[in-house]
This record gives C-alpha cells, sequence and structure tokens, in this order.
C-alpha cells in the first residue's frame, strides 16, 4: 500500500516537475531527446529508491541532481567524445549542486520558453510538435497521448521518436530565435496550444463529447506562456479564450455524456473564477494593442460569458466581432459562426441567407456544422422535414458518438420516441 502512495506521487512530481526537468538539462547538454532520455532515467531511480527512502524535501531538485549524475556518466562513457561533450561534462561535474538548482530557478522561464519554442519549430509536422508538446510540456505518457487522440500508441511513438530525430537532424538551436522569426515561431507555439485545447474542448471523434485533461494542459501551457512572455498581447488573447471557454466545461456535457448545448445550459453553474480570469486576461491583450485572432475569440466568448441567457446575449455585438475576425484571420468557419450571430441577431431567414452563400466552399463539404447549422436555422424557420434532412447528413459526416447520437436525435419529428 505504501509503495502504491509513494508511485502516485512519483508520478503527479513527474507531471509538475518535468517540463521545468527536461527544459534545463536541455539547456546544459543542448539536445532535446538527451534531456527527456536523463530526465526519464531520473524517474526509474526515484520509482526505485523512493519506496524505500520516502519522498525527498525538494523532490524536484532531487530528479535534477539525479539527471546531472545520470548526464556526466552518458557524455563520459562514449569513446568518441567531441571537445564541446568533454567541456559539457566537465562544466556538469564541477558545478555544485546548490549552484545548478539555483541556476535552474533563476532561469526556468527562459528555459521553459526555448522548449516550447524548440518542440514547436516548423521543421516538424503539426502532429510531431502536438505530441512532443504534450510529452515534453505536459508530462503526459505516450499512452496517455495515444488515447487522448484516439491514435496507436506505436503512432504517437514514432511521432515522437521522428520529432527529436528531426530536431538533432537538422541542429535545431535551443534557443527563443529574435526578431521576424521570433513572430512566426510564436504563432506556430500558439497554434499548438490551441489545437490541444480545441480537440479537448471538442473531440473530434471517439466516444467522448469533451477531453478536460487536455483543456487543462493547453490552459496550464497558456498561463506558463503568458507568464513568460508578458508583453505579447495574443498570448493573453489566446489564455482568455482558454479561460472563459473552460469556464463552461461541467455544463458541457450531462451526466450520461451527452453533450448540452450552449442554449440548454445553467449559466449560474459557469465557473466563475474562470470567467474572472479570463476578462482580465482579455483586458490585458487589449492594454497591449488591436486585439488579433485569439483576442477576438475571447472577446466573443466574453458576450457569452456577461449575458445572463441566450435572449439576453449581445448577439449584434458578436455579429461584428466575427466580422473583424474574418478581416485578420478568413476562413470559411469564421463565416458560418458569423452567419449563426446573425440568424441570432437578424432572425433566420437572414441566417440561412449568410449559410447559403457558404455552400460552395470546398472546405466545408464535409464539414458537419455546416449541414447542423443550417439545419437548426431551417428548424426555426418552420421547416421540419427540410431540417431533418440536414441533421442526418450532419450525423453521417461527425466523427464523434455523442455528437452523432445528438444530431439523430434532432432528425426525429418532435414528440417522436428513440
Amino acid at each position: 500500500m505504501a509503495a502504491t502512495a509513494t508511485q502516485r506521487t512519483v508520478e503527479a512530481v513527474w507531471r509538475i516537475e518535468s517540463p521545468r526537468l527536461i527544459a534545463g538539462l536541455a539547456r546544459v547538454v543542448r539536445d532535446v531527446g538527451l534531456a527527456e532520455d536523463l530526465a526519464q532515467d531520473a524517474l526509474v531511480v526515484a520509482l526505485e529508491t523512493w519506496p524505500r527512502s520516502g519522498v525527498p524535501d525538494n523532490p524536484g531538485a532531487w530528479l535534477m541532481a539525479t539527471a546531472k549524475h545520470r548526464a556526466i556518466d552518458t557524455l563520459r562513457r562514449g569513446a568518441t567524445l567531441d571537445r564541446k561533450r568533454e567541456q559539457i561534462a566537465r562544466e556538469l561535474e564541477t558545478a555544485a549542486a546548490p549552484d545548478l538548482d539555483a541556476a535552474l530557478d533563476d532561469d526556468i522561464g527562459d528555459d521553459l520558453l526555448r522548449l516550447m519554442f524548440t518542440a514547436c519549430h516548423p521543421v516538424l509536422p503539426t502532429e510531431g510538435r502536438i505530441a512532443l508538446v504534450l510529452r515534453l510540456l505536459g508530462g503526459l505518457t505516450t499512452g496517455e497521448i495515444a488515447r487522448a487522440f484516439l491514435v496507436p500508441e506505436t503512432t504517437v511513438a514514432r511521432r515522437i521518436t521522428r520529432a527529436k530525430r528531426t530536431l538533432a537532424e537538422a541542429g535545431v538551436p535551443f534557443e527563443v530565435p529574435a526578431g521576424d522569426e521570433r513572430v512566426e515561431r510564436l504563432a506556430s507555439v500558439l497554434e499548438v496550444v490551441y489545437l490541444i485545447f480545441n480537440e479537448g474542448y471538442s473531440a473530434t471523434a471517439g466516444d467522448d463529447w469533451m477531453r478536460v485533461e487536455l483543456c487543462d494542459d493547453a490552459l496550464r501551457l497558456g498561463r506558463v506562456l503568458a507568464r513568460i512572455l508578458p508583453g505579447e498581447g495574443e498570448v493573453h488573447g489566446l489564455v482568455a479564450l482558454m479561460e472563459i471557454q473552460q469556464s463552461r466545461a461541467r455544463e458541457r456535457v450531462g451526466p450520461g455524456g451527452e453533450p448540452v448545448l450552449l442554449a440548454d445550459q445553467d449559466r449560474a453553474r459557469w465557473d466563475r473564477l474562470l470567467i474572472a480570469r479570463g476578462l482580465a486576461a482579455l483586458a490585458r491583450a487589449a492594454e497591449l494593442g488591436p486585439l488579433g485572432p485569439y483576442g477576438l475569440q475571447a472577446a466573443i466568448a466574453a458576450c457569452h460569458a456577461r449575458a445572463a441567457s441566450t435572449e439576453a446575449t449581445d448577439w449584434v455585438q458578436i455579429a461584428r466581432l466575427y466580422g473583424a475576425l474574418a478581416e485578420v484571420a478568413p476562413s470559411p468557419v469564421v463565416e458560418l459562426n458569423r452567419a449563426v450571430a446573425i440568424s441570432m441577431a437578424d432572425g433566420p431567414q437572414a441566417g440561412l441567407a449568410a449559410v447559403d452563400a457558404l455552400a460552395g466552399e470546398p472546405a466545408l463539404r464535409e464539414y458537419h456544422l455546416l449541414p447542423a447549422v443550417r439545419g437548426d436555422m431551417l428548424e426555426r424557420l418552420g421547416r421540419g422535414d427540410e431540417a431533418r434532412a440536414e441533421f442526418a447528413r450532419a450525423a453521417e459526416l461527425t466523427r464523434n458518438e455523442r455528437e452523432r447520437e445528438l444530431l439523430l436525435a434532432r432528425t426525429r419529428p418532435s414528440g417522436q420516441a428513440p
């Protein structure tokens, strides 16, 4: 029993400390893959040692000291070490543990930022970036990432291995780029965090409507970014968006796991603390300059958060915000969301006209929300048979079982039993 409790403690410590540990090691050994291997070695030693000796007072420092000694052994063991590796090993060997730990504490923000920018390097495909970020910065195991994205564990393992090898072969430096490159790479970092959050918030496939753990991981990464990049408005915009969206999490899923649509949610049960945090982050983003795509989406979410009901929501303002979003980040999906806002502000006929204008968009041809939105507007216009046909089409297109059940329920005439 005690050993099991210690193992749970080790796992909890690992989830908290691993990003800091890997980031600090990567700064020293200049290799993300090697840094993770060394950190994993330290974890194995902890699992072997702590059940006997007890959990140390400062488990993070213990793991770092253990990983440092493993680094020395690894770098010394090779028969053909080059001069640079010998120098790194000497630096590690001569550094006193307390000094190393203090240096890590001093540089923790920079180290994590370097790790984020390295893991999100454009040399990697998007799925490789996501897997690497969740592994290195989210502290998730390969199995946890595989379950979250409904892919085989071997697929995730290959993506992570390939990503680390690609970074090493490309000689990607462990650093935060400057100038235009930093702007481009920050966009990639934010995109990865947002993709992780979105997959948790509305799962694209599988049996669960939400995967709250992914939302939590993305929100934690966003908060880290906001802390170490306080002058970047879009970072605060993304954090604001995630905080406000996450405030609805417990109301988006019913007792049986079924989706609960926005209009049916009990807004009194939305998390007011998360909303307050999100509104503060949105205000900070606005202070730093014109709102970008994430800030504008956060402003839309704020309109919902401030309203007591669907009817009391400022749909005119939401439609305007979607118009502004379409200017800075044009996309058919943005236009579809704008059409929904128009239907709520000006009536379903106006919304249906806006939706039908998107019918020829190639990007929406297999997008299940296009017929779902159209069906909703037709239903509100009293055109039941047409609406049910649209809901059936949407049910065919979605890959999420919970969403399919919801859409199929709307294909049945009112009052008809399933």
